[in-house]
């Protein structure tokens, strides 16, 4: 493993590589790279796992397998156990697959990040997490314009626009407004300081009962289904398969 490549913050993700411990992968990248003690949050990135060799993401459909969560899982308890983290998590389940890993776990993930903006509320998800004392986690809240992966609609939702006018904030501030409202943390990648300024402002103001009620009524869809996830000899032959008919 290249572990150059990995991500410098005080959170990884992981897509599990089969018959690899994944407290050395933990292990080795904190003390060779990180130089910490621990990692605050370890994440399954995806509920699936990659054959052996050279890493790559999105994983290439003819290496991706399906995963033995329970092994997975009982590797990611044992890295809590030996203090290489703090907390242990997932990202990109639905209802069908927490529960498939809360039916075994003795440490329950304390969070889950997936795509959820004011175009695809999750309120099915949001609801079975809260039930679960799952921290939720909104991934591309603001649609993750001007990436290859990401979408113009979010930014650009006249909806969205009307609310962000009448209380002259901008369309980011609205839908960071209404995930805080919600109850859940949220990712937002910025480079620009003067939008990293902004997106912090957003706790002197709320969003109106009217304002709710405009957001409820925008048609929902899932904004990165994810199809680079979905091959034919893979776990999951459609997107129905990914996302359990979450979609």
């Amino acid at each position: 493993m290249n572990f150059s490549l990995l991500p410098s913050y005080g959170a990884l993700m992981l897509i599990p590589i089969l018959f690899f411990p994944l407290s050395k992968i933990l292990s080795g990248y904190i003390c060779r790279m990180l130089q910490l003690e621990y990692l605050d949050l370890y994440l399954i990135h995806w509920p699936l796992s990659a054959k052996p060799g050279k890493i790559e993401f999105p994983v290439p459909k003819d290496e991706q397998l399906a995963m033995d969560f329970n092994s997975v899982w009982a590797a990611m308890e044992d890295c809590l156990r030996f203090g290489l983290t703090k907390s242990i998590g997932v990202g990109n389940f639905s209802c069908k697959k927490l529960e498939n890993i809360l039916s075994f776990a003795t440490i329950p993930p304390s969070v889950n990040q997936v795509e959820i903006s004011p175009l695809w509320q999750q309120q099915k998800l949001r609801e079975f997490c809260k039930s679960k004392n799952i921290v939720l986690t909104a991934y591309s809240p603001l649609g993750a314009k001007g990436t290859r992966r990401g979408t113009n609609e979010v930014m650009d939702n006249e909806t969205l626009k009307e609310i962000a006018n009448a209380h002259n904030k901008t369309i980011a501030q609205v839908c960071l407004r209404w995930a805080f409202e919600q109850g859940l943390s949220f990712v937002v990648k910025s480079f620009n300081k003067e939008r990293m300024r902004e997106n912090l402002q957003i706790f002197d103001w709320g969003l109106s009962l009217d304002d709710h009620k405009k957001i409820n009524e925008i048609k929902q869809r899932r904004l990165l289904p994810k199809l680079a996830m979905v091959s034919p000899n893979g776990p999951f032959k459609s997107l129905e398969e990914l996302w359990d008919g979450e979609i």
